[in-house]
């Protein structure tokens, strides 16, 4: 196949990231807009309550989302790093491990759910009223869980293995289908939520089979590797499962975080403003994964660079590539603030009948929801270059502070001080709160280095 040729130990940093940030941006896009649309279909075809329902289960899809990012990341910068040493094999068998350990994991995710359904539903912050349609979205996405597990540690690996494009034509092949499978199942065929969560299933299918097609097929250097079935074998796979979840943890964490945030702001509007508060709040939830999903499209476009060139020893290029990334997160982190501040009412007209309770609550939350975008993006750029130089320990820290150690207090202490705005100043403040330290941390010792 026609291959990208990039060059991660030669080719310009500038010219080497514009390669990947680029498709990488446009398959986010695409997924920004699958999930604009879902909620749009849902919260006019279904109703608030349909939008409520989805974002219960919201955080159980992130906790896929991340374990397929925290394996994929792992297994990208460790094979990235094995690249730059020339053992190729090595890189096939961290990615065959990688997909082996996900296997596991999701069995046992979706045996549990299937078992425990209704309690997992009301531990997420499901009340009576939206139980039904909270269980009908999460049983019918189940199946799609582990193909979309295959896509998204594809994606990182289908990048470090020189092909961009195609990793950014899988995501755009997925989410237009199930935009046009939403659009069937809710208004024509009117399956209502069932709908659209079968139709989110079936394009994790398409997405997770396209990804196999090319590593068994189409790959060029990381291609699936036969593991030895002995007592050695095994220990050396839980070694390095162990290692590539100690790397890729942090991201993990962000998409936990993600969950954590949701779980809690459900709990918390819920207690302020009640259902028609968890709608408004669902309508921030839907898209704050594309805030996300574009700073995640820096970082994941700089990891390869940098972990190739730090296992090169070149830090000199680790210290571009940086650069470029976080100006870029800048600039993106900034259009996403101004279109949220800009844009509030005709956002929330996207997923709530105008005039509505819900629709009002989210026309004046969303400009404060927007705030938290820029520092969102430098924080990700940062959390992920500490991921791509093996530096475990800060990269989880970091993203346990603005996930969980900052994010539940200001939850629960803001709207003390500032009524129902507190309620969505509370990630904006944990954000802040986090590049603060991240920042003073990161300048210190890239001064104390000098002075060394």
């Amino acid at each position: 196949m026609n291959r990208d040729k990039l060059d991660f130990r030669n080719e310009k940093i500038g010219r080497l990231f514009k390669s990947l940030f680029f498709p990488t941006l446009v398959a986010m896009v695409f997924n920004s807009v699958l999930n604009i649309c879902d909620g749009m279909f849902v919260g006019h075809g279904v109703g608030p309550d349909g939008l409520a329902a989805i974002n219960i289960v919201a955080p159980f899809f992130l906790l896929t989302v991340g374990i397929g990012l925290m394996f994929g990341f792992g297994a990208s910068v460790i094979g990235s790093i094995r690249l730059s040493e020339n053992n190729v094999k090595a890189a096939r068998i961290i990615m065959t491990q990688a997909y082996i350990a996900g296997a596991v994991i999701f069995a046992v995710i979706i045996a549990v759910t299937l078992l425990f359904t209704d309690e997992i539903l009301r531990l997420l912050g499901s009340s009576d009223r939206l139980l039904d349609l909270a269980r009908d979205y999460l049983v019918w996405l189940l199946p799609g869980f582990f193909f979309y597990y295959l896509q998204s540690v594809g994606m990182m690996l289908v990048r470090l293995d020189g092909s961009p494009k195609y990793a950014m034509s899988v995501q755009v092949v997925a989410a237009v289908l199930n935009i046009f499978l939403d659009w069937l199942m809710v208004f024509p065929l009117e399956m209502g939520i069932k709908g659209a969560s079968i139709a989110t299933s079936f394009s994790c299918v398409v997405g997770g089979s396209m990804v196999m097609v090319y590593f068994i097929f189409l790959s060029d250097k990381l291609k699936f590797y036969r593991l030895k079935r002995s007592w050695k074998s095994f220990k050396l796979t839980m070694r390095n499962v162990g290692y590539m979840t100690k790397i890729g943890m942090a991201t993990f964490l962000q998409e936990i975080a993600m969950g954590g945030m949701m779980v809690t702001g459900n709990y918390m509007f819920m207690r302020y403003l009640g259902e028609a508060g968890v709608a408004a709040f669902s309508v921030g939830c839907y898209l704050f994964p594309i805030m996300f999903s574009i700073s995640n499209a820096v970082a994941q476009s700089a990891q390869p660079i940098i972990s190739f060139n730090y296992g090169a020893k070149e830090m000199d290029r680790v210290a571009k590539a940086l650069r470029i990334a976080l100006t870029t997160s800048v600039l993106c982190g900034g259009l996403i603030s101004a279109a949220m501040w800009l844009g509030a009412p005709a956002l929330s007209f996207v997923f709530l009948p105008e005039g509505s309770e819900a629709f009002a609550i989210a026309s004046h939350g969303l400009p404060i929801l927007g705030i938290c975008s820029l520092f969102f993006a430098v924080n990700v750029t940062l959390i992920g270059y500490y991921q791509s130089i093996e530096k475990v320990v800060v990269s989880t820290l970091y993203s346990l502070l603005r996930g969980i150690i900052f994010v539940i207090p200001t939850f629960i202490l803001l709207p003390l001080v500032f009524g129902d705005t507190g309620l969505w100043l509370a990630i904006p403040a944990a954000e802040i709160l986090t590049m603060i330290i991240i920042i003073t941390v990161f300048r210190i010792s890239r001064h104390q280095a000098i002075a060394g």
